[in-house]
């Protein structure tokens, strides 16, 4: 729920950002910018809860954990890239790709409980879900959207 709440506020503040310094509102740069913010946020989580992140991975993955940070390293690369005009349309593509890609781990995650944040098995489970999927729907639409197009 965080990451949708930083989407959303830094997205307004952009908004007004832009109609303040260029005059006008410029909504694909706000729509990054909020973009942005919202993949450095969640990239932290891939440091901060790496234990509990690892979990979201059934057991038959190897190098769970550092394939934990090297998505969180990822999600740092694409914050940047799509500020980067010779590289926005691929790291766009390639967001949307890692986000259909994470959607299966996320799903694992829900069937067993997994709070990622204590690394326990007592998170809320499929009703999480209820705000997952459409939330990873509306990251895929941003992107293209803002980034892609």
């Amino acid at each position: 729920m965080k990451p949708l709440f930083i989407l959303i506020a830094v997205f307004a503040g952009s908004l007004i950002g832009t109609k303040i310094f260029k005059s006008e509102i410029d909504y694909y740069l706000s729509g990054k910018i909020a973009l942005s913010v919202m993949l450095l946020f969640t990239s932290l989580g891939h440091f901060m809860f790496t234990q509990g992140m690892s979990k979201m991975l059934p057991d038959f993955v190897p190098f769970r954990i550092p394939l934990i940070y090297v998505t969180g390293f990822i999600e740092i690369a694409a914050a940047i890239g799509i500020f980067v005009s010779g590289l926005k349309h691929t790291t766009g593509v390639l967001l949307i790709v890692f986000l259909i890609l994470t959607m299966p781990a996320n799903i694992y995650a829900a069937t067993k409980h997994l709070n990622y944040e204590t690394g326990n098995f007592d998170g809320k489970g499929l009703s999480y879900l209820w705000f997952r999927v459409p939330f990873q729907l509306l990251l895929i639409g941003w992107t293209y959207f803002f980034v892609v197009k």
